[in-house]
Order: C-alpha cells, then structure tokens, then sequence
C-alpha cells in the first residue's frame, strides 16, 4: 500500500480527502501544519506529499524547499484557484503537480495516479542502457542520473523525465500540450503553467545561461526544442 502524507491546517478539508484517498487505496497521514509535516516526513515512509501553501506555522513554500533538499518524493501541492502567483512560485520551489480549491476527489485521484506512474517510469527507465550527451550534460539511463560538467545534477523525478522526453525527442519542436501529455500524462487535466514553470527550472540547473538558454529553446507560439548544436 502507498502511503500519501497530506500537510493540510483544515481539518474538514483533510477528513474529507483522507476517506476519499482511502477509498482509492492509499494510506493516508495527516499532519495539520508545516513543523509537523516534516516529522512525519521523516518518520513515515512516503511516497508522495500533498501539500497546502497556506499553513499556521510557517510558509508552504518553506516546507516544499525543504523537503525538495532531502528528497525526491513527487510533491502536489494545493493552492486558491486564484492565486497565479502562488502556483508559479509553488512550481518554482520543487512541487512537480497542482490541485485548486475546493478540490474534486477524483481529479486529485488522477493527479495522484499519474504522478505516482512517473516514479515507476524513472525507476524503469534506470534499467535501460541509452545515454544522451549534449555539450557538458549527460544522462545516463542505466544509472537514474544526470550530469553537468561531470558532476551529478540534482533533479526531480518530473525534471528528469522532461529532460528525458527532450533528449528522446532532440531537435524536435514539442508543444505544451504533447509535454503534458508525455510527461504528466495528462490530456485534458493539464495546465501550461506546469510546462513553463518546470523548463525554468530544469534551465537554472543545465543550462550555462539559464535567461539565454542555448539546450532547450523556446520556439514562440509552437513549444519548446532540445537543440544538440
């Protein structure tokens, strides 16, 4: 059984969900702030955070950051259907997914389920013996990793597998919509702002010049480009 931990202060919001999850399957631990997610981060074996922005005790941000540092668990996070702002800087802090209030139970299901796929697709990935090189950074399927200059990268399981989906797909222009449909796993569920957000950040750590990329472009008004020359 899976186990999802779920940094949620409203306690009919993390009842309710809990019973939803449950009924899909999963374990659930409930933690109602930030302080106390983490403890249970490290005294839980989780396989993927659910994780409120707003919290009593200290920032979500703060709290994504920090588990980002130590891990690599898949991190959804849930955010006001109106807050742009807080979405983008989610992303940007290490959440690979989203889900707006009130939230559906069946689409946070579906989140759940795709996020959990692109775990055991890296972890399948990491048995094949392909390896791309593009001037200094190199992926080594065999071994799960990723190198810049020969030092290894530090890479979600989503920015690895973007990058993977890149290097498979190299010189080929690739729409937000075929990203979040290969990455993801989304056809409809999706939101640009997923692709943009985590291209930013897999250019801060591969690219030289992250604001003058010269690995992935940006082709305007079609998708992004893996360029290997």
């Amino acid at each position: 059984m899976q186990t999802l931990l779920f940094i949620e202060d409203d306690q009919d919001i993390r009842a309710a969900l809990r019973l939803a999850l449950e009924d899909e399957g999963y374990k659930v631990v409930e933690a109602a702030d930030g302080n106390s997610g983490l403890v249970a981060f490290e005294t839980e074996s989780v396989d993927l955070v659910l994780l409120d922005l707003r919290l009593p005790d200290m920032s979500g941000f703060d709290v994504c950051r920090e588990l980002r540092n130590k891990s690599l668990v898949p991190i959804i996070m849930v955010t006001a259907q109106t807050d742009t702002h807080d979405l983008v800087a989610g992303l940007e802090a290490g959440a690979d997914d989203y889900v707006t209030k009130p939230v559906i139970a069946k689409e946070l299901a579906a989140r759940i389920r795709a996020a959990l796929r692109r775990t055991t697709l890296l972890s399948a990935s990491a048995t094949e013996l392909d390896r791309f090189i593009v001037r200094d950074v190199e992926m080594r399927s065999d071994q799960g990793i990723v190198l810049k200059g020969g030092v290894e990268l530090p890479l979600t399981k989503t920015e690895y597998r973007l990058l993977h989906i890149f290097m498979e797909h190299a010189n080929k222009v690739l729409s937000r919509d075929q990203l979040l449909e290969l990455v993801w796993g989304y056809e409809y569920l999706g939101d640009s702002r997923l692709v943009d957000a985590h291209i930013r950040r897999l250019r801060v750590k591969i690219e030289d010049s992250p604001d003058d990329p010269k690995i992935i472009a940006t082709v305007r008004g079609m998708g992004y480009r893996l360029l290997t020359a």
